[in-house]
């Protein structure tokens, strides 16, 4: 792409005609956020339970991220193909939501697992000895721990699974891609380029939304936001302690004999 394509990009995207209709670019966003919300809810839901126990257990895990992994050596567009051509392909976007959940499935399972994994050990044998059961230690002490990670792991897949849902247009599917699609078909550089344009401001935009919501729902800030709320409260107390800090008990004054 040449310098002079750009303004040509802007026309394109500044067309209100080509955001309008069935084939509109608000369209392929819906069609393109639909895929990602939903590929990214199954590999939570499948990947995210069995990487918390096995770190919980510590069994297993090595085995299970292994497994995992080996799944990213084949290509994505590959698996998307042989998906489509089997009976799924028939049932409208599964094939291509199955694909992504595979793709997806990796990078949660990896970072949850090591999540759980590497919690400060000393704070886990502490809630232990306090009594914790397994269940008990694991929500309330392991996740937190380890959500720092976790949602890595999920920013990660989310960013990864709007990048590759692209490819579904190329067996037909719905999302960003069908404008790419159709640019190289008619030979159209600059809705290409816009195309692309728009796949990256998507996943600039899920990026910033998984760190926001990182950022509001981790455990751990939410304890310290409730423990400084009750600060003021606390600092009413007189410390207990010595020093010219203390607070000091004024006995009441005897008079004096007559």
């Amino acid at each position: 792409m040449n310098l002079g394509t750009i303004p040509d990009v802007w026309t394109w995207l500044t067309d209100g005609s080509n955001w309008s209709g069935a084939d509109g670019a608000w369209q392929r966003v819906t069609e393109h956020v639909f895929l990602t919300v939903t590929s990214l809810g199954l590999a939570c839901a499948l990947a995210l339970p069995i990487a918390l126990w096995l770190g919980h257990v510590g069994r297993g895990g090595a085995l299970a991220i292994n497994i995992s992994n080996a799944g990213r050596a084949v290509p994505t567009f590959a698996v998307l193909v042989l998906l489509t051509m089997s009976p799924l392909g028939k049932h409208g976007d599964w094939a291509t939501t199955i694909a992504l959940v595979l793709f997806a499935v990796p990078p949660l399972l990896t970072n949850a697992y090591v999540g759980i994994r590497e919690a400060d050990r000393d704070v886990v044998e502490a809630a232990r000895g306090m009594g914790m059961s397994g269940r008990q230690l694991l929500s309330r002490v392991e996740v937190p721990l380890a959500f720092p990670l976790i949602m890595a792991g999920v920013r990660s897949a989310a960013v990864q699974v709007v990048a590759t849902a692209t490819l579904a247009a190329l067996p037909g599917g719905g999302g960003l891609g069908r404008i790419i699609t159709a640019g190289f078909q008619t030979y159209d550089t600059p809705q290409v380029v816009a195309g692309a344009v728009l796949v990256a401001l998507l996943a600039l935009a899920v990026e910033g939304l998984m760190v926001v919501v990182g950022h509001l729902v981790d455990p751990l800030r939410k304890r310290a936001v409730r423990g400084a709320a009750a600060a003021p409260g606390a600092d009413a107390v007189p410390p207990a302690t010595g020093g010219t800090g203390a607070a000091e008990v004024r006995q009441p004054e005897k008079s004096a004999a007559p």
